[in-house]
This record gives C-alpha cells, structure tokens and sequence, in this order.
C-alpha cells in the first residue's frame, strides 16, 4: 500500500504528528484479561503503521496464540489518536493510537482480538437494524504509595458520598485525571467522591459501544498514571478494602434505529419503556448468570457482589430503587431512555463485557423474551420465602459458579466466539482453583492459634 490508500483520518494524523512534534508513537490493543498492551515505535513509522501494519510475536500475549502460530500485524485505528497527557514535554510529545489485530495467516482480523469480538456484537446489531450505545459509570479507590513507590490500602483521604475538601483532599487529583481526559478528547460529565474512604467516581458522556469500549480503556490507563504524578495509586479492584463498599461499573445501555430514533422510548408506556427495551431487558436477565463471569471477572468481584453494600445481586429489574440488578433510570426526553446495568465492575474487559451485554439483550429481542415485571420494594430487605414468591434468582456466588454459567449458556459463549471463549474459560478455571488452594490471611487468623 502506498500513501495514496491512506484515508482522510489517517492523513489527518500524519498531520497531527507533525503538527504537535510527536516523536513516538503508542500502538495499544488489549488482550483477553482486559490488560492494554503496547508496541512503542518512532512516529515517523506512523505512515508504514497505517500501509502495512506493525508486526508483532503473539504468543507472548494472554490469551491469543500458540508459540507455532505467533506473528500478528497490528492495524492503528486513526480515530482513536490522541496524544499523551503525562508523557508530553515541551519540545516533544507522545501519543496512542489502538489498535485492531490481524491474524498475519490468513490476513483476517483475529477472532482472540477483544476489539473485533465487540464489533461482531455491534454488526449483529446493525444487522437487526440497531446502533448500540453504551455509557459507563467507573469507580476507582486511591491509595497512598509506601516508600519504595508500592501500592498500599492506606486511604489517600477520608471523605464521603459528595463531599468536599478539605474531606475530600483527592479533588486536585480528579481535577488533573479530569484535565488529561478531556485533553484526549472525552467529554466529561461529573465526578464526584464516591461512598467509601478514597473511593472516586468520573463519569463521561456516552457514545457508540465500540467508542464507549475504547475509552474505558483509555480512562484505566489515564487514572493510573495521572494518580501515580501524584505519588498515589489508582486501583479498581472491585473489593480492596473488607466490610465497605467496592467499585463497581454500571452500565446504562440504548438501541437507535437507522432513522435516529430511539427504539428503547414508548412515551405510552407506564416506565416509558418500548416492547424492545423490556425484551432487551428480559435477555439481559436471562443470561446475567453467564455475563457476570465476563463482567465481574475476577475471584474478588464476588467480595463485592454481596448484600448490604449497594452492589446488586438479585436478578430483577426495577424504575425505583437500587437493590435490582438491572435500573431504568428516568429520562428527561425520549433520547435519554435506557437500562442500567448495576452489576459489571471495572476490572472487566469493556470489550468482552460490552459484547456479552449486547448480544443477551439482542436475544431477548430475537425471542420475544418477556421481562418480568418490575420490583419497586428494596429486595435487600426480602427473607428467601418472599424472593421465592417474586421468582427472583440470585446472581452466582462466586468465580466459579459463574465460569460453569457461562460454560453452559450457548449465547454468551457465541458471543465470545470459539477463541476467546476457550482462552477465557481456560484462564478463569485456573485462576479459581488457585484461589480455593490458597491459605488467607483471615484463615490464619481464625483458625491457627484456636485449633
């Protein structure tokens, strides 16, 4: 390929670069974990990156290929470029851009790519005449560092829900994350101290799933080293700290249709809820067992997936309270109509997470699923008998219950794709089974000394 293939974007890149004196170029992608990964090359390679690709040995990543099957070409997205807020200097700046990878065999996009799983969710959508869009709340805690630079679980403040300074003495380090952010192009709408010690939540405005998936990425990435200036460390870990509350990441969810309308609006509707939105919902119930495996991915999401610290665990849906797994939220106009989806935390793979949702709740649609009806009394307060009465099911009660939910859910497991969904599975079973080998800390407390 020569420079006359390049698109408009990518020429406006080369621009850019030179433009704002880059010299180095970040290719990222993400593997099967949700961990970005980066090939760091010189920007003038940025017109080859775009021609011909990066190549790169595959078997070194998580999740993606056999040692005899190695060579990836990595393919930079031009619309995700931006250049880096902690690594620029005066003279000179570093920037991203993410990437697609490309199985090098066959010239295809390869199916352990995170990225191209979600755009199969996204063309399966468009397929039945849908645009997705997603909107994440991510919450994060910080931490001060020890000494030597190493994380602890000392809290770099005291404050609460919405407080200010001089509780909340994180607000110039949400400020600076804020700065960086919108410096790379996100449009932020609030951010706040979150209910915990320490804990934070930036919320920004929603955009298409594979943007929205993009970002979330990217918010990782910068909270962390925007934290870490600050001689803190950014984490989330959804359960750190015992007996408060973790981090979650709810996830309001909306189809629009080819002509711009928002299929989730019936302003005739008691919840303002179309037919679709409520089957969209009822899929989404219907797999959660299967999903918290891909959205709750790790043995501590099921720390915070527990009663009593605003994590839900029941599957239901409500328009009134927080204790159901799944929130309608009120919508000043038809645009703003959408679910939220309270369970997924921020550890997950956004990608992963969002293809997971996505194609549950496109099931629902396919089948006509019915949504049970909405639950508008506080389920947390509900004995077994009365949440048997309701038919309300819990969500699995940990890592592994929830790995065998999504072994035996075909839908989920399609939405993976064969691929992600063995290397996904395989990485899960062992990281359970180390956990249930392993000794605690609370069981040497408990139990060394009285037996």
């Amino acid at each position: 390929m020569t420079r006359d293939s390049l698109t408009p974007d990518e020429e406006r890149v080369l621009e850019e670069i030179a433009e704002k004196n880059v010299d180095f170029l970040r290719l990222q992608f993400i593997d099967i974990l949700g961990m970005i990964k980066n090939v760091a090359v010189p920007a003038d390679q940025a017109e080859k990156a775009f021609t011909d690709g990066i190549y790169f040995d595959g078997s070194s990543i998580e999740g993606f290929v056999r040692i005899q099957e190695s060579d990836m070409r990595l393919v930079p997205d031009a619309s995700t470029f931006a250049v880096l807020p902690w690594r620029s200097r005066e003279d000179t700046a570093s920037a991203r851009m993410i990437c697609d990878v490309y199985d090098t065999s066959t010239g295809e996009p390869f199916e352990g790519d995170p990225r191209h799983v979600l755009k199969g969710a996204i063309d399966r959508a468009n397929e039945m005449g849908y645009t997705v869009n997603a909107g994440p709340e991510p919450e994060f805690f910080l931490f001060e560092e020890d000494e030597e630079g190493r994380a602890t679980t000392t809290f770099s403040d005291h404050g609460g829900y919405f407080d200010l300074a001089p509780k909340d003495l994180a607000s110039d380090v949400r400020r600076d994350i804020i700065y960086g952010l919108e410096s790379m192009g996100f449009e932020i709408e609030a951010s706040h101290h979150e209910v915990a010690k320490a804990q934070h939540e930036i919320d920004f405005e929603y955009a298409d799933a594979l943007t929205t998936a993009d970002n979330v990425a990217t918010f990782r990435a910068v909270v962390r080293a925007i934290a870490a200036q600050h001689d803190l460390h950014a984490t989330f870990m959804p359960k750190p700290i015992p007996k408060i509350n973790g981090s979650g990441m709810h996830t309001h969810l909306s189809l629009f249709t080819e002509d711009g309308e928002n299929a989730f609006h019936d302003g005739d509707d008691e919840f303002d809820l179309s037919e679709t939105a409520k089957q969209f919902l009822g899929g989404v119930l219907e797999h959660a067992p299967a999903i918290t495996a891909v959205s709750n991915p790790t043995v501590n999401s099921y720390k915070r997936l527990v009663p009593g610290y605003e994590a839900p665990v029941y599957i239901a849906w409500s328009d009134t309270n927080r204790s159901a797994l799944i929130r309608k939220p009120a919508a000043r106009v038809p645009a703003a109509s959408r679910i939220e989806a309270r369970f997924p935390d921020p550890s997950c793979n956004p990608y992963l997470a969002f293809a997971a949702l996505i194609h549950a709740g496109l099931d629902g649609i396919e089948k006509g699923v019915d949504a049970p009806d909405p639950v508008r009394e506080n389920i947390y307060e509900f004995d077994e008998d009365k949440r048997e009465e309701y038919g309300i099911e819990t969500l699995p009660s940990n890592l592994g219950e929830a790995v065998d939910a999504l072994e035996d859910d075909p839908v989920i497991m399609d939405a993976l794709g064969e691929h992600v969904g063995e290397k996904f599975l395989e990485a899960k079973d062992q990281e359970f089974t180390e956990y249930l080998v392993d000794v605690s800390q609370w069981e040497l407390d408990r139990y060394l000394e009285t037996f």
